[in-house]
C-alpha cells in the first residue's frame, strides 16, 4: 500500500483537530500540578477507543501510561508527554492559551506543539491505518506517555529500567520534530544531555555599605570570576578534562551535517540575534556535536531603579551544561568543582538543581532509522534533513541504555512555533503532513524492517 496524502485523510485530520481542541483545554501544567490526572484520563479514553490496552502507573508528579495494540513483524515504541509549560505571561498571548485558535493557517494554544499536537497527529495516523486494515494494526505499537517531562521527567529513568520487558521494541518514535519553511521534514537521531547547576557565594551575614568594598570581597565579583573561567570567547568550555570523553563524530554524522542546508541565518533572523558564535559550516557541527555551558540567570545585590551603594552579602548564578556522548553528568560535576578549587574559588558552592539527563544518539545506518527516513520521503515528497543530534535535551538516554532501541525524533513543529512561550503554535498543513507521515511509517514497519 502507498501512503495516503492529507487529502485522503481529511476525515481523520478533522477528527484529530477536534480531539486536539479538547486536549489543549485540559490545563495539564506539571510545574504547578494542574489537571494532570484529567489529562491522563483523557489520553486513556482516546487510546482505549482505538483498541489499546492501557496500564496506568503512579509517577512522582503525574501518572505514567503504557498502552499496547496490534501485532506483526515489528514493534514500534512511541514516547510522548501530556504535560505542558505554564502559560505565563498571559498578557502576551494573542488568544486564550487553553483555547485552540486558528489564524492564517496556524493553530495556537499552550501544548499545541509541545506535545499534545504530536500525540493527536500520531493517534490520527493510528486510526487511519486501522481503518485500512479492517480495524487492526499490522504491527505491535507500544506507547509510553508521561506527565512529568516539563519538570525533568523525575520518574522516567527508573520506570523504563523497571518496565523494560513491557517496553521492548525495534525502535522508538520520539516525542517531537519539525518541518522547515520549505516543507522538508527534519529528523533528529539524538539529544544532548543536560546538567543544571547553581553557583552560590556568600561573604557576610547581611548586605554592607559599598564603601567597605575596599576591604571586603564581593560575592558577585567572585561569581563573575567563576563564570568567566568556564569558557573562552568562542564559546568553547575551558574546564580541564571536560572534552576528554567526547565521542568523535562518525563518518555518517559528518555526512549528514554536510547536507543540512543553511547556516543558522533563519534562527538569527527569527530572534534578532546580534552576537552569533558560529555561522557557515561550523553552525550545525557545533549545535549537533559539541557541548556547551550557558548562563541562565544571575541574582544578588540591588536590582531596583536608580542606584543603591551596597556590597551584597551573597549572590548566585544559574548555569546549564549541554553534553554530548560520552560525557557523564556526574563526572562533569566533579570536574567543575575541581576547576573552581584550582581557580581559588573554593568558597563558591556548586548545587545541582534538578535531575540531570545523559546524552543519547542513534546510529544513522540502523534499519529503523532508515525506515523512518523512507517514510518521511514518502509522506512529504521531499528529502528529509538529518541531524545526528538535536541541540536540545530530553530523557532519551534510558531508552538507549535499558531498552537498546534507537530513537528518531520526527514531528510537526516549526521554526516559529514558540514552544514554552506565549502564542505557541503549529501550522495546520504540518499537522496534516504529520498524520500522513505516521501512516507511512506504520505501514512500512508493518511490512517488517
Amino acid at each position: 500500500m502507498t501512503s495516503p496524502q492529507p487529502s485522503d485523510l481529511s476525515a481523520h485530520i478533522a477528527r484529530g483537530l477536534s480531539d486536539l481542541a479538547d486536549f489543549v483545554a485540559i490545563e495539564s501544567v506539571s510545574a504547578q500540578g494542574r489537571m494532570l490526572p484529567e489529562a491522563a484520563a483523557y489520553v486513556t479514553r482516546l487510546l482505549e477507543a482505538e483498541g489499546f490496552v492501557v496500564r496506568e502507573y503512579p509517577g512522582t508528579v503525574a501518572p505514567v501510561l503504557v498502552a499496547e495494540a496490534g501485532s506483526g513483524p515489528t514493534t514500534l515504541l512511541i514516547y510522548n508527554h501530556y504535560d505542558v509549560q505554564p502559560e505565563d505571561p498571559t498578557e502576551l498571548w494573542d488568544s486564550p492559551p487553553f483555547v485552540l485558535t486558528e489564524k492564517d493557517g496556524r493553530l495556537y494554544a499552550r501544548g499545541v506543539s509541545d506535545d499534545k499536537g504530536e500525540i493527536i497527529s500520531r493517534l490520527a495516523a493510528v486510526r487511519a491505518v486501522r481503518e485500512r486494515h479492517g480495524g487492526q494494526l499490522p504491527l505491535r505499537v507500544r506507547w509510553l506517555l508521561e506527565g512529568e517531562e516539563e519538570v525533568g521527567s523525575p520518574s522516567l529513568e527508573a520506570f523504563v529500567e523497571t518496565h523494560a520487558d513491557e517496553l521492548r521494541a525495534d525502535g522508538c518514535w520520539w516525542e517531537f520534530g519539525s518541518i522547515t519553511p520549505e516543507g522538508r521534514p527534519v529528523a533528529s537521531l539524538g539529544l544532548k544531555g543536560v546538567m543544571c547547576v547553581e553557583l552560590r557565594c556568600r561573604v557576610a551575614e547581611s548586605d554592607l555599605h559599598s564603601s567597605l568594598g575596599a576591604v571586603i570581597d564581593n560575592p558577585l565579583y567572585r561569581l563573575a570570576r567563576a563564570v568567566a573561567s568556564l569558557r573562552d570567547d568562542t564559546g568553547r568550555v575551558t574546564i580541564p578534562g571536560f572534552h576528554d570523553t567526547v565521542r568523535d563524530p562518525s563518518p555518517a554524522d559528518l555526512a549528514a551535517i554536510a547536507t543540512i542546508p543553511g547556516d543558522g541565518q533563519a534562527v538569527r533572523d527569527t530572534y534578532g540575534v546580534t552576537r552569533p558564535l558560529a555561522t557557515g559550516p561550523d553552525y550545525f557541527q557545533r549545535s549537533n556535536l559539541l557541548p556547551v555551558v550557558n548562563v541562565n540567570g544571575w541574582s544578588g545585590g540591588y536590582q531596583g531603579e536608580g542606584s543603591k551603594t551596597v556590597l551584597p552579602a551573597h549572590g548566585s548564578v544559574k548555569l546549564d551544561f549541554r553534553l554530548v556522548p560520552d560525557q557523564d553528568p556526574e563526572q562533569i560535576l566533579a570536574l567543575l568543582r575541581a576547576h573552581l578549587d584550582t581557580q581559588g574559588l573554593s568558597d563558591v558552592e556548586v548545587v545541582e538543581l534538578e535531575s540531570h539527563q545523559k546524552p543519547a544518539r542513534a546510529d544513522a545506518g540502523h534499519p529503523f532509522v532508515v525506515a523512518c527516513l523512507e517514510a518521511a520521503r514518502e509522506a512529504h515528497g521531499l528529502e528529509p534533513i538529518i541531524h545526528p543530534s538535536s541541540a536540545a535535551s530530553g530523557p532519551m538516554s534510558p531508552f538507549n541504555e535499558f531498552l537498546g532501541v534507537p530513537c528518531v525524533a520526527m514531528g510537526i513543529g516549526n521554526l516559529g512555533g514558540r514552544i514554552h512561550a506565549p502564542n505557541e503554535n503549529i501550522m495546520r498543513v504540518h499537522f496534516e503532513k504529520g498524520v500522513a507521515f505516521g501512516v507511512a511509517l506504520l505501514e512500512r514497519l508493518g511490512r517488517g524492517l
